[in-house]
């Protein structure tokens, strides 16, 4: 048996193969150099266990012709690895009328489509290629829009994408040069994406321009400084997490698919951050809509939540994707309106 690659020896530390080559694991693979390299790579240090790796693609057809060739090839390199592959497509109107929300609109149908391709064949995970170079610009990016300390985490490592598929991304320490280098040891073609340099889209100004100016003229090392602050700040974030979770299991009085009831004589004298992040964590048992709550919103009901039960504060507001929220006396009542017939 070969001696394994330094890429492929960081990759089974990172994510040793006892843990998932048992299991059904689906690699989503878009053609490019991460996730070919990620595919490649865990082809190589899989040697035993009666699970299957397989692929998924999602074609956005937003490239036409490019498009079209980015499917060829992950299914032409699947034939040759003998790995079974899902393709999927957008619907019809799924990314049309997008106009500046287009990459939120195409993660969105991309992510849909890979939890389907998981929950279909029973995969216990669903492995993306994310590196240390998106997790850069995603605390980065997540610094200009004013994040809170989650945002300042970057991506999680894992995070649950159903009830039985846990989203992993064990590349996420790895620098997109380890990457490159890997491959050309292997000779091993993939794919670019031209609209990764069109500076239309945010994440590439942030990539192309800002990051190499800081790195330039401000902070040499800014990379390896950001994952330092998304290391430190994800340590917070959890301790914070968990003491938002042992509060709301203090103050819930009912849970069930639509309406939530917590007794905010139990949430008095916390810290109010912690009660913001009780509420959120509410939000994410329900399945609520997160992506229009902002700072704002959920100040509003810390405000209700901790307010005096006779204070003037508004008894009932309604907050985005129809949840409405009610003080009743020492109770806060959360309810998802009915959707309409």
């Amino acid at each position: 048996m070969p001696a394994l690659h330094l890429f492929e020896r960081h990759l089974e530390t990172a994510w040793p193969p006892a843990q998932w080559q048992d299991l059904s694991v689906i690699l989503a693979v878009s053609g490019g150099a991460d996730s070919v390299a990620l595919l490649r790579a865990m082809q190589a240090i899989k040697t035993t266990g009666p699970g299957r790796l397989r692929v998924a693609h999602f074609n956005h057809r937003l490239r036409g012709d490019e498009s079209d060739a980015d499917e060829q090839f992950v299914s032409q390199l699947c034939q040759k690895m003998s790995l079974e592959l899902f393709v999927g497509y957008p619907e019809t109107t799924e990314l049309q009328g997008a106009g500046d929300g287009l990459e939120a609109a195409a993660r969105a149908a991309r992510y849909e489509f890979l939890q389907q391709a998981a929950e279909q064949i029973g995969a216990r995970y669903l492995v993306t290629a994310h590196t240390a170079d998106d997790q850069v610009e995603t605390i980065l990016h997540h610094v200009l829009r004013g994040t809170g300390l989650a945002g300042l985490a970057g991506m999680p490592r894992a995070r649950p994408l159903g009830p039985a598929v846990t989203l992993l991304r064990p590349l996420v320490e790895v620098r997109r040069k380890d990457v490159l280098d890997y491959l050309e040891s292997l000779g091993q073609p993939f794919r670019q994406d031209t609209t990764n340099s069109n500076r239309q889209y945010m994440r590439n100004r942030i990539r192309h321009e800002l990051l190499p100016m800081l790195e330039r003229d401000y902070a040499p090392g800014v990379g390896e400084s950001l994952l330092r602050l998304g290391a430190l700040a994800d340590d917070a974030q959890r301790f914070i997490e968990s003491a938002a979770e042992e509060l709301l299991e203090r103050g819930l009085l009912e849970q069930s698919a639509r309406r939530v009831a917590l007794d905010c004589r139990k949430l008095l004298g916390s810290d109010r951050h912690i009660v913001r992040e009780a509420l959120l964590a509410v939000w994410r048992r329900q399945g609520w809509p997160l992506q229009a709550m902002g700072f704002a919103q959920w100040n509003l009901l810390a405000d209700m939540a901790l307010a005096d039960p006779h204070a003037t504060v508004a008894a009932q507001q309604v907050f985005p994707g129809a949840i409405t929220a009610q003080k009743r006396g020492e109770q806060l009542v959360l309810f998802a309106s009915e959707k309409p017939s």
